[in-house]
This record gives C-alpha cells, structure tokens and sequence, in this order.
C-alpha cells in the first residue's frame, strides 16, 4: 500500500424514495427509492427524537429489532449526506449504538453505516448554517474519536478511512434540491475545533498488536499532522514519544515506519521544535531510531529507503542538539570515529559498493550529523583528533584536484560540478566546534595548527572564484569564515596579531561592496554582520591593526555604511565607532569623512539622534527645542509604562533605554570628538546638539526621579536630610532642563535675526540691481534723444562744455601755455580723441568722420613724416581686382 493511497470510495448508495412536504423541518428525502413504505413517507423532525428515545428505552422483549428498524429507516433516509442541523441528533444516535454494542453486537451494522455516511460532505440548507452549528459539528466530529475506544476493527477502520476522506472530499453523485454542499475544508476545521488529533492520538495505545487497524490510525493522524492546531494537540497527548518507540514495530508493508516518520517531520515544523525534542530525549526513543537507521542502512536500497533512512538520521541529528539527550548511547557506539571516516578526500582506484553520488551524499551528511553530534561529545572529538581532520579536509576542499559533484542530495544543494558543498559543511562543523561555551582546549588547539591563517587564504580563495551562479553559497561560506574567525580572534591579542594586515584586507574587501546588495536578499546583510562582528573581535584593541584600518580608510568606509541608513546595522556600527574612538588618531578620519551633499560625520550622527527620538516618540517643538524640561528624554513608550517598584538587581525602564537604543552610543562618539569643534553643523543640528551634550545628566535625573517615584509607590518616608537631597537633585536637573531650553531658544532667535539680516542684504542687492536697470535705461533715452534731436543734441553739447568749463581753475599760472583739448565744430557729446573711426558710411564717399571740421582727412606722404593740411580730396578709386581664370 503506498503512502498517497487514497482511501476506498464510498460504497453504492440504495434507493430510497421522496417523502412528503407538509411539514416545516424535515430530514432530506433525496429521491432514494424503497422497498420500505415507512421510508417512502420520510422522517419528520419528531422522529429523530422519537427514535433517541426508542433507544434510550430497555427492557422489552422485541425492542433490539425495532430500534434496529428504525436506525437502518435512518440510514437510508440520509443516503446523500446528513444536514448540519441534524448532526447533534444523528450523532447522539451514533453514540447509543455504540453503547450497546458490547452487549448487543448487531448494533454495530447501523453505527458502522452511519459512520460511513460520515465520509459525505454535510450539507446545508443556508449559509450561514456553517457558523450556526459549527459547535454541534466540533462535538460530533470529536464524538469520532471518542468511539476508537469500541473494540471492533471494522468501526475503527471505517473511523479513520472517514477522517482520511476529510482530505480527499469527493461531491456527492446527486444533487439535493434545497440544499449545497458544506466547504471542502469545512470538515478539517471542525477537527481542529473539536480536538480530533489528540484522541486518535490516546486511541493508539489500544492497538499495541493490532497491525491493521494501528496503520489506519497513524494514516489518518499522517492526514491530521499537516496543520499546525492538530501539531499542538498531538504534541500535548505525547505522541512524538508514543509513536517513536513503536518504530520498528512488526510491519511487513513498511508503511508504519514510513508514516510514523512523516508523523514525527510534521511535528517538528509544525509545532514546538523543542518540546517534541524534549519527548524524544530518551534512551527508548533513540535506540528506536539507532535501530530503524541501521535496518534501513544494512537493507535499505531504494531512492525510497534512502530518503526514509536520511530522514531518520536528520531526526536524530536535531535531537542531538538537546543538551538533556543521553548522548552515552553515541560514546559507546563510537559514532563520532564512525563519522569521521567519511571526513577525508575521497581515494583514487578505490573500488567501493557506493556509487559516486552516494559516496558524496554519505560524507556529506556525516558532516552534518558531526555538526550536531561533535559540540556534545568535546573529549571523542579531540581524541579522534577532530580538528586535525578538519583543517586537512578543509585544505583538500580550497584545493585545485579535480573532483565533480553531483549535487543531487538536500545537503549537495549549490555545490554541482565543485566542492562547494563540502566546503560549507565542513565549516559549519568548524564553527559548531568554535563556538563552545567555557570550552577553550578546542579553540587553543585549532590556532596552535594554523586555522587563523588558513581560514584567511580559504576566504581569498572564494573571492578569486566568485561567480553570480554560486553567489548564494559563497557569501554563506564567506559569512562562516569570518564567524570563525571572530570566534577565535575575541579577547585574545595574539591571536588578534597574527590576523594582522591580511585579515584587516579581506574585511575591507567586504566593506566595500556595492551598497545597493545589502538589500538583495542574497545573503549580503549577513555577510556584513558577520564582517562587523569581525572587526568588534579581530580588530579592536590590537593597535598595530587598528592603525592599518584607519590608514587603509576603514572609518571612512563604516561612515558610509552609517549613511545608509539602515537601522539594522547603525547599533552596531556605533558601537565599533565608539570603541575605535579611544584610538587618539580616529577623530581627524572622522572629521575629514564627508558624506553626500558634503555632510560631515557630526551632522551625520546628530541627523541619526533626531530620527532615533521621533521613532521613540520623545516630545520636541517644530524646532526641536525641549518641551518638557523636567522629562526631556522621556519616549513614548516610557509614559505608557506604568511604574511600578522593583527589585534592587532589576534595571528600571529608564536604564534599561540606555541599552535599547543607540542615543547613548552618539553621545559617547560625539562625546570623544569633542562637542565645541565639530564641524558642518546647521543651526537645527547646534539645537539637537544641546541635548546630546547634555544626555548623561538628563539620564541620571530620569533615574532619580524614578527612585522618588518608587518611594512614593511603597510610601516610605525619608529622612529630612534625604529629602532634602532628592528635592536639591530633581531641581538642579529640571534647572539643566531649562538652561538648555534657554539655549535652544537663543540658537533660534540669533539665527532668525541672521536670516532677517541675510534677506535684507538680499532685498538691497535686488534694490541696487533694479536701480541700476533704470540709471542705464534713462541713459539710452538719453543717447536716443540726443541722437534724434539736433535741439537735444545742442543743449547737451552746452551743458557739456559748461560743465567742463566750470570745472577748470578759474586762474591761470604766469607764462603757462594753455593747450586746447576741444575739437571745435564737433557735434557729440562723449568724449572725443583727435582720431574717430566710425564703421558705417564708407570714408571715400563723405570725405569722413571729420571732414566737415578744421581737422580734415589726411593722407600720408609716399616719404612719411607728419600730417599735412589739404584744401581737398579726391578720392582715389580702389585697385581692381583680377578675376582669376
């Protein structure tokens, strides 16, 4: 029988006949036709009450065979399906039959026929029917698994080929005039509802030898297991444990361990992973598994029982990483040194009884399992010698043989054609191993055989051979390999040391990827954490390293990656800018940083401070100045919180808003830069400033006031000199509250009045243009007038000379020659030298430009020498010219 075989199709249905329509609420006679008279008239409302009744009734002699009539009359009646409204009386019937059938076996006829009429989809004459009798439905349906409990094979097989048919609805063969069809899913939400999947659950417990009826069951529950209520109800009855250690049992058909499996996929995604894995950490339950994973190993040779077998040891792996496990049972197997014989290159001319692709997937999930197994069992790994077997593996994964993945397998995913798979794998063992909590022996010994350096050279590797194709599982590798790296590196100098400069590169490579892929959903985001946890654990505090980061523009590149603006990155970013600021040279990196629009850092962080506060709520003015100067950081999820006292060793809201948010670490680096010489700051920036200035001592006030408020709660009365220091403390940081409100609003008001200032000199500005425009526009009115005017031009000729007349010294010195600078006979009124060019009239047809004053047109002499005066002249004709031929 296979997995997906559907159940058997319900049986022909009998004829039957129509009854009558006189009565308001009647059982659907759907044209079914009888033999039986009674039937042919239908059942009334009152008859399923009657016949309840009928069987609630004992004593009499003949009464078995007339409640048996009356059950089968039923039967037929509903022979296309049972009406919601009916189902509370048809399934109190169902369950008196049930009753009786341990004393009066014939009763178990009538029950299995209603149990198979179950199978039809239910039936509803309104809509609305669906909610109004959802509750009558949940019990009924509950009622289904409640009578598992009857020890009769044939109801039990029938109950669960009904709920299997829950899944696999078909319509029924007639259609019902006045009636439709319930939703498909209508049935499987009702289960839910009524709690079906925990007692089918409790139901197997009665089937410990019954093969038949136990695969039936765990059918059904293979059905119910794929929605996650049904998950949660099973997971409460135990049935992770109760199913897993009955895996091996008698099954010739192997469809117990098959569906018991599935069951088991099921509850672990679609419930709590952990608390089925706490049901399955016992030693009944993994030596369950041990067994059915050897059977299948030993036997197993279908695509079929591989997959089953895989699955059965990614099972064990996950319950492996339960701490509680009994592990013992691994210790004595060996099963680490067993593991770790798949851990190696693969031997040339070896001949084996796998196949290439089954060897690869075999060592893959070795790996896997090691990964799991390994963290739990330190002393086997390191007497196997685990790292050094790693680390060699690791280099045949980097190196240049050939060797073609197949990549056929779940864990080859990515790796077809390269060794990529491996490599992942192999480093997700390295980084399980990295990762102990208190266990230093592994990682000692990993450094004392070169792991830091190797690791460096492998990430170098996959850099050279990048390709968009294998893009998803290089940055994973990329990601594991600086994981590792971090995991090393931290809280060790020397180790810090020999990361050195080579370390310091492959961080920078990664810090300079494009900025538009950390948002591409390819692994980009955890590559970049992983690369900042990097420089928390491999950088910091190794000042040789430090140095190099900073002549090699890190700051500038983690200043960058701040400017994005991507709030799942800024916490950290900040608290390595914090850290990095205790090095005397980062302050000059991050005051030459200049972002776009030639943002500074300074203007950067206080921008990132005022984004933090309006997302938490805290009050400020359309300015930014402080409203509530006795409150000034408050957020708005503090005011909600109701005060309450507590503990001495629990931190208050207050504290803990220090830690939730990344105000505290702007105000630290801003702090370190210096607050007075910070440059590129607008006046808002200068505003917000005040604040961050004074954070720390706005956050000490928060914290005594709530120390007031707590004792106020718990109605202690302090001492006067007590009170009189908590009343001088919560004044003195209201005071520091209005101070800066102070300065906040003289910041305003002096750069209101600078704006009032700057647009003034702009309006002069506009002013002295516009006059300008109307000096040089009455100037060429002027020109023009003159121009067109000979009076015009006269009296501006006389003004002219009259201006220039009384300009001159009225007395003249003794013997001084007086030379004229006029040209008499000049009609203009510009200034005027001996020689006037004018490029219109052509000069030999008016004689020129001065021909009609005393200064002639003049000709130079064949020998030179000075101008001499001519009565006239002649104009000479010009040269002619010669056409060329």
């Amino acid at each position: 029988m296979s997995a997906a075989e559907a159940p058997a199709a319900a049986e022909p249905q009998g004829p039957g006949g129509r009854g009558k329509t006189s009565s308001p609420r009647r059982i659907p006679v759907v044209g079914v036709v009888t033999e039986d008279e009674d039937a042919q008239a239908g059942l009334k409302p009152t008859d399923l009450s009657r016949i309840i009744k009928l069987l609630e009734e004992t004593g009499k002699d003949d009464l078995e065979e007339k409640q048996l009539k009356f059950v089968k009359k039923l039967v037929q009646c509903y022979q296309n399906g049972f009406p919601l409204r009916d189902l509370a009386q048809i399934f109190t019937i169902l369950n008196l039959c049930a009753g009786k059938i341990e004393n009066q076996p014939s009763f178990i006829e009538p029950a299995y026929d209603i149990i198979k009429l179950c199978r039809l989809p239910f039936l509803k004459k309104k809509v609305s029917d669906e909610i109004t009798y959802a509750e009558d439905t949940a019990n009924s349906i509950a009622l289904l698994g409640d009578l598992m409990k009857i020890p009769s094979s044939e109801l039990r097989i029938q109950i669960c080929k009904c709920i299997v048919d829950f899944y696999h609805a078909e319509p029924p063969k007639k259609h019902i005039p006045g009636y439709q069809q319930a939703s498909s899913t209508y049935k499987i939400q009702m289960a839910e509802v009524g709690g079906l999947a925990k007692m089918m659950v409790q139901s197997l417990a009665l089937l410990e030898n019954q093969l038949v009826e136990k695969l039936w069951v765990l059918k059904a529950l293979q059905h119910l297991s794929t929605s996650e209520v049904n998950c949660t109800l099973m997971m409460k009855a135990q049935a992770a444990s109760g199913i897993c250690v009955h895996l091996n049992d008698p099954d010739p058909s192997g469809q117990l361990l098959f569906r018991s499996s599935e069951i088991l996929w099921n509850l672990l995604e679609k419930s709590s992973k952990e608390e089925i894995v706490q049901q399955l950490s016992n030693l009944k339950c993994l030596m369950a598994l041990k067994e059915a994973f050897k059977h299948l190993f030993m036997r197993g040779f279908s695509h079929y029982d591989r997959q089953l077998r895989n699955d059965i040891l990614v099972i064990t792996t996950i319950i492996a990483q339960n701490p509680e496990a009994p592990m013992i049972l691994l210790i004595d197997g060996k099963v680490v040194l067993a593991l770790f014989t798949y851990v190696k290159k693969p031997e040339k001319h070896k001949i084996t009884e796998w196949s290439a692709a089954q060897s690869e997937e075999l060592q893959l999930h070795a790996i896997a399992t090691l990964s799991s197994v390994a963290p739990l069992l330190i002393e086997e790994y390191m007497a196997c010698q685990g790292n050094a077997r790693i680390l060699a593996f690791l280099e045949w994964c980097e190196s240049e043989d050939f060797f073609f993945s197949h990549g056929n397998s779940f864990h080859g995913t990515g790796g077809r054609g390269n060794k990529f798979a491996h490599l992942r794998y192999t480093l997700r063992l390295l980084r399980a191993m990295v990762y102990l909590e208190e266990e230093e022996t592994v990682n000692q010994d990993l450094c004392e055989k070169g792991a830091i350096q190797q690791l460096i050279g492998v990430f170098k590797n996959t850099i050279t051979k990048f390709n968009d194709k294998e893009e998803a599982i290089i940055l994973e590798i990329q990601s594991d390999i600086l994981l590792i790296l971090s995991g090393l590196c931290e809280n060790n100098i020397p180790r810090k040391e020999i990361f050195g400069t080579e370390g310091v590169d492959i961080i920078l490579h990664v810090m300079k990827t494009d900025p538009k892929k950390f948002q591409s959903g390819l692994g980009y985001s955890v590559l970049l954490f992983s690369t900042l946890d990097s420089i928390w654990c491999c950088i910091l505090a190794c000042y040789a390293s430090e140095d190099y980061f900073l002549e090699k523009e890190g700051i500038f590149l983690l200043l960058d990656l701040l400017a994005l603006n991507q709030k799942k990155f800024c916490n950290l970013i900040l608290g390595i800018m914090v850290e990095f600021c205790d090095n005397p040279k980062t302050a000059a990196h991050v005051n030459t940083w200049r972002g776009k629009k030639d943002q500074t850092a300074a203007s950067l962080l206080i921008k990132l401070w005022r984004k933090e506060e309006k997302e938490l709520g805290v009050k400020r003015d359309k300015h930014g100045m402080i409203i509530d100067a006795k409150r000034p950081l408050f957020t708005s999820f503090q005011e909600e919180q109701k005060f309450m006292p507590l503990p001495a060793n629990c931190p208050t809201v207050a504290v803990m808003d220090v830690s939730e948010n990344i105000r505290a670490k702007i105000y630290a680096v801003l702090g370190k830069l210096d607050f007075e010489n910070l440059p590129g700051l607008s006046t808002e920036d200068f505003v917000t400033l005040c604040i961050i200035h004074r954070y720390l001592d706005f956050k000490i006030g928060e914290i005594w006031n709530e120390i007031c408020e707590e004792i106020k709660l718990e109605r202690l009365i302090p001492v006067t000199t007590d009170k009189n220091v908590l009343e001088a403390i919560t004044t003195a940081s209201e005071n520091i509250g209005k101070m800066v409100a102070s300065l906040q609003r003289e910041m305003i008001e002096s750069q209101a009045r600078q704006d009032v200032q700057n647009e003034q000199k702009v309006y002069a500005k506009i002013q002295a243009t516009h006059k300008q425009r109307e000096l040089a526009k009455k100037s060429w009115e002027n020109f023009l007038a003159r121009t067109s005017n000979a009076k015009t031009l006269k009296k501006a000729k006389r003004l002219q000379e009259k201006a220039i007349e009384s300009s001159r010294h009225s007395e003249r010195p003794p013997n001084a020659i007086f030379h004229q600078t006029d040209i008499k006979g000049l009609n203009t009124t510009v200034p005027s030298g001996r020689v006037v060019a004018v490029e219109s009239t052509p000069a030999r047809l008016v004689g020129g430009p001065l021909a009609d004053t005393d200064i002639a047109l003049k000709r130079l002499p064949i020998r030179g020498g000075a101008l001499q005066r001519v009565k006239a002249v002649k104009a000479v004709d010009d040269p002619k010219k010669s056409i060329p031929t």
